[in-house]
């Protein structure tokens, strides 16, 4: 059965597109900017819009019944690939244990001028 999850606790879909979808059990998460959902802002620097990412993320996955040890692949987008050791040591604080599958990569742009996206797969 496939569901549609959506949750003002994460920014609205800027396009036609879902926050997720679940299928069997299986959550994808579209990729998330990191935009804050109280006021539509991003914030300064790769910590902070890495952490507002995956704040975003975790909004969704918790209005589907799951959460971060649920996620078993992510993909990372950056508009600079420099920013890739600090990018890193926040999202590692997300996951200290069982970490997901992952890939990273830069881009030459990203929406609204942000330097990370990241979108996710999670499932029990």
């Amino acid at each position: 059965m496939k569901r549609t999850i959506s949750t003002p606790d994460a920014p609205s879909a800027i396009g036609p597109y879902s926050q997720a979808v679940e299928l069997d059990g299986t959550l994808y998460v579209s990729g998330q900017l990191p935009v804050n959902p109280v006021d539509g802002t991003m914030p300064e620097g790769i910590e902070n819009q890495t952490r507002q990412s995956l704040t975003n993320i975790g909004a969704i996955l918790k209005s589907a019944g799951l959460d971060y040890s649920d996620i078993v692949k992510t993909s990372v987008i950056l508009s600079d690939i420099r920013n890739f050791g600090a990018m890193n040591e926040v999202y590692a604080a997300f996951f200290p244990d069982n970490k997901p599958a992952r890939i990273c990569y830069e881009v030459a742009a990203l929406p609204k001028g942000a330097l990370v996206e990241i979108d996710a797969i999670a499932g029990k």
